[in-house]
C-alpha cells in the first residue's frame, strides 16, 4: 500500500489525515510538523480512531521532512499552534525547497485556499514541472455550487455534473453552458434566476471550511495514488489555456500517478469566456 504525508498538523492537516485515513486507500500516513509532539499526538488520536469505525491505516508523526521520501502524494496543510497556520508566503516557499529533493517526481497537493501563490512559486523559483502542483482547494468549491444547485433543482447533488473556473480567491466562474443535471442541460432545468441567485452567493462560498478542504484533497489524493484518471477542478499552472502561461488558474483535470496528465478546457459562450479570462487576468 502506498504512503502520504501531510505537512502540518493543524487543523486542515488534521481533516486531510483523518478522511484519508477512513478512506482505506493508503496503507500509511505521516503527518510532518516542526511541533513533533502535536504530529504523533493527532496521529495517534485518529489511528485509535480507527478502532472505532474500522479503518486500519497506520499513522505517524514526525518533524523529520525526510520521512516524505517514498511517498506517493505529498500533501502541503497548516501548521499547528499558529494565529496564521495555513503553508503560504515565503515560509512556505523556504519549506518547500527543503522539501523538494526528498519526493523526487511524487505529485504535491496543495489543500488550502490561499495557496495559488505558492503553487506558483514552486514552478518558477523551484523549477517544479506544473503537471506535479495540484490545489485542490477548487474541488471543495466545486462540491459546495453542486449542493446549492441541488437545492434549487430538489435533486441529488451525485446527479449534477458541473466544473468551476477562474482564479482564486474572488475569480471564480461556473460555465452554466456545460453544466447538467441528470443528463440534461442545467439551462433547460433552472430559470435564469435560479442561476442568478446561485451566482450572486458564488463569491460568499470562498474559502471552503476545513472539513470541506480535507476531504477535497483525500479525493484528489485518492485519484492520483490509485491512477483514477478522473476529472477534478484543481487549481494550477496554466500551460498556455485561456491565453495564459505561468499564472495560476483553475482548470478541470485527469490526475494519474504522475500527476496531472491532461487538462480540458470547456467550450464557453462568449460571456463565459471573457469572465475566465479577466478572473485570470486579474
Amino acid at each position: 500500500m502506498s504512503t502520504v504525508c501531510i505537512i502540518g498538523a493543524g487543523e486542515l492537516g488534521g481533516a486531510c489525515a483523518h478522511a484519508l485515513a477512513r478512506s482505506e486507500r493508503v496503507g500509511r500516513i505521516i503527518l510532518l510538523d516542526d511541533a513533533a509532539g502535536v504530529a504523533a499526538g493527532k496521529a495517534l488520536d485518529i489511528q485509535q480512531a480507527g478502532a472505532v469505525d474500522g479503518s486500519h491505516t497506520h499513522l505517524e508523526g514526525s518533524a523529520d521532512l525526510s520521512r516524505a521520501i517514498g511517498a506517493a502524494v505529498c500533501i502541503i496543510a497548516d501548521r499547528s499552534g499558529r494565529s496564521s497556520n495555513e503553508w503560504q508566503g515565503d515560509e512556505a516557499l523556504v519549506m518547500m525547497s527543503r522539501l523538494a529533493p526528498y519526493l523526487t517526481e511524487s505529485p504535491i497537493v496543495f489543500a488550502g485556499p490561499s495557496q495559488a501563490a505558492l503553487i506558483a512559486s514552486a514552478a518558477r523559483e523551484l523549477h517544479i514541472r506544473r503537471e506535479r502542483l495540484i490545489g485542490s482547494a477548487a474541488e471543495a468549491l466545486c462540491g459546495a455550487v453542486k449542493s446549492m444547485v441541488a437545492i434549487e433543482a430538489q435533486c441529488s447533488p451525485t446527479e449534477i455534473g458541473l466544473t468551476v473556473l477562474g482564479a482564486p480567491p474572488r475569480g471564480f466562474v461556473v460555465p452554466w453552458s456545460e453544466a447538467s443535471i441528470g443528463g440534461h442541460a442545467l439551462e433547460r432545468v433552472l430559470t435564469q434566476v435560479q442561476v442568478s441567485r446561485i451566482e450572486n452567493r458564488l463569491a460568499r462560498l470562498w474559502p471552503p471550511g476545513s472539513f470541506a478542504l480535507g476531504l477535497a484533497a483525500t479525493r484528489v489524493t485518492e485519484a492520483l495514488v490509485l491512477s483514477a484518471r478522473r476529472t477534478f477542478s484543481v487549481i494550477t499552472v496554466l500551460g498556455g489555456e485561456f491565453g495564459a502561461r505561468g499564472r495560476v488558474g483553475v482548470l478541470p483535470a485527469i490526475l494519474s500517478k504522475q500527476g496531472i496528465v491532461a487538462t480540458r478546457v470547456p467550450a464557453l459562450n462568449t460571456r463565459e469566456r471573457v469572465q475566465v479570462e479577466n478572473a485570470i487576468a486579474g
